[in-house]
């Protein structure tokens, strides 16, 4: 292995040599000047690692060698050696890009500790990722051979998504496609739990994870009813648990930060799931209660959320909340109207209570099954992140948590109707020509696929589903699967496989964020 290459400028470098020993004996290649003007000369002739640049110097200072060495090599690491304790020193210093300062009298220990900091911490860190990762699929491993509960479920998934998040910064390591593997082990194990127990869930809440319909009761009530401050609730559509995690760290600072989890209600698709956050209710109780609120099936299905303002004033009133001034309401699809939103937020700052629905996740889920310039750019669940990222960093999201966040007393409940999984797997289906379109997710009659491919719903009204006709039954995509016809079989396999779907049953589009998001002023 070739050794990495230290330079260090320093005036008095003959007083230092045995710490130029100590770090020759070490393993590393170690050159030596005594001013700035013979420093610049050496990084122009050769390639070093990391310099060590001394503060005082006669003739050009430290600073100045360090900003003409920057110019010639603007990525090298390099570490200011002073006697000097001044903070405005220190505040120049690490304004031109210093990677460290260390003050003297140094000893040779902390020299070592230094280039390990900066030129072995990936090396070092790799190795411990390494042995902490195999240690945690063994345990998670262990744990899908046992009987868990939703709480060990949210477990099992927050830990592997945390590495999923480990690995994007360390993609060198080459355990991506082992954590591939033990997620779909998990939502193999995941699926069958759910088959087993959503029912359960369902007659009896007590004993079972918070679902769609109970968000607001659980979480969006409690925070009105003790509002000093204007009350937003953000229902970002098709957010998983890893997109989330990107966005918070990007606005960890603006905010005092609470999180929870709850699964979605299935299907995991929008007409069901976000109508029942807006409404509190399952799709059979909305269709019961106000059918004029609850779409037909011979309806586009892309109409079926147009009511949310009028189930969730439903839903206050039936909770009999009093607002201190009027509902608000807003969707943002058009980027116009997030930029707008933006502009004017400050305008809200009396508001007693507002709902904002954002679609951008969930255009980009659609858009990239239809796209190759997107497919191109987000060809995976790491560049998907990489993707989500970069939009929130320049929405008008960000502009508008931003000034929220200087509310006096403002609070942001944060949330998502269902996440997405990408597919890998077809899943041949039989149905008659009315039967529903979706990927992940079907209703008609008398339809047919692999039992392990699927959940069979034949009650939907013991599952609180509209029940269409008396044949009509739904079938739910498990795991990675999607539903595909025999008519063009291949093509529109080949066609869907590898693209976001939601509807189905999945840790990804199942086990959700809920976030209370507190300003500091």
């Amino acid at each position: 292995m070739e050794k990495q290459r230290i330079l260090w400028i320093d005036d008095e470098i003959e007083l230092l040599k045995s710490h130029v020993i100590f770090l020759t004996e070490k393993g590393y290649e170690v050159e030596t000047v005594t001013n700035g003007e013979d420093g610049i000369f050496k990084v122009r002739e050769k390639e070093f690692d990391i310099i060590f640049l001394d503060e005082m110097m006669p003739g050009l200072g430290g600073l100045a060698t360090l900003s003409q060495i920057k110019e010639i090599k603007p990525n090298i690491p390099i570490v200011m050696v002073t006697k000097n304790e001044e903070e405005s020193l220190m505040n120049d210093a690490i304004g031109s890009k210093i990677n460290d300062y260390l003050i003297k009298p140094v000893v040779p220990s902390q020299m070592l500790m230094t280039c390990k900091k900066i030129l072995d911490r990936k090396a070092i860190s790799k190795e411990y990722i390494k042995k902490d990762y195999m240690s945690e699929f063994n345990r998670i491993t262990m744990k899908l051979m046992s009987e868990n509960d939703w709480l060990d479920w949210i477990s099992i998934y927050r830990s592997l998504v945390n590495w999923d998040l480990e690995l994007d910064e360390h993609p060198e390591i080459g355990l991506r496609q082992t954590l591939q593997e033990q997620f779909r082990e998990a939502n193999k194990e995941f699926s069958k739990y759910v088959e087993k127990n959503y029912l359960k869930w369902i007659e009896n809440p007590k004993n079972a994870p918070i679902l769609s319909p109970q968000i607001f009761e659980n979480y969006v009530l409690p925070e009105i009813e003790s509002q000093t401050g204007p009350v937003f609730y953000f229902v970002l559509d098709c957010m998983r648990l890893d997109q989330w995690q990107i966005i918070e760290r990007n606005i960890q600072n603006l905010f005092e930060i609470h999180k929870d989890y709850y699964f979605s209600m299935i299907p995991t698709a929008t007409p069901y799931s976000r109508n029942a956050l807006f409404s509190g209710l399952f799709p059979s109780e909305i269709e019961k209660k106000y059918p004029e609120y609850w779409a037909t099936r011979s309806e586009n299905e892309n109409q079926l959320n147009k009511f949310e303002k009028e189930l969730l004033d439903l839903m206050l009133n039936r909770h009999k909340v009093t607002l201190k001034n009027e509902l608000k309401y807003l969707k943002i699809i058009d980027p116009a109207v997030g930029r707008a939103f933006a502009q004017n937020v400050n305008s809200h700052s009396k508001t007693s209570f507002m709902a904002v629905v954002l679609n951008f996740l969930d255009m980009i889920v659609h858009s990239r099954s239809d796209s190759v310039v997107l497919k191109e750019i987000a060809p995976d669940e790491a560049a998907f992140r990489s993707l989500t990222e970069s939009w929130f960093k320049h929405s008008s999201l960000l502009a508008i948590f931003q000034a929220i966040s200087k509310m006096p007393n403002a609070k942001i409940i944060l949330t998502t109707d269902h996440g997405s999984i990408l597919v890998k797997r077809g899943a041949k289906v039989l149905g008659d020509k009315e039967a529903s379109k979706n990927l992940r997710f079907k209703y008609g009659r008398n339809l047919k696929t692999d039992d392990k491919n699927a959940m069979y719903i034949k009650n939907p009204l013991e599952y609180k589903l509209p029940d269409l006709s008396v044949t009509t039954n739904y079938i739910i995509a498990k795991e990675d699967f999607y539903f595909v016809y025999p008519t063009d079989y291949h093509k529109f396999l080949n066609y869907y496989r590898d693209t976001f779907q939601h509807g189905g049953i999945s840790m990804e589009e199942m086990i959700l964020p809920i976030v209370i998001l507190e300003s500091k002023v």
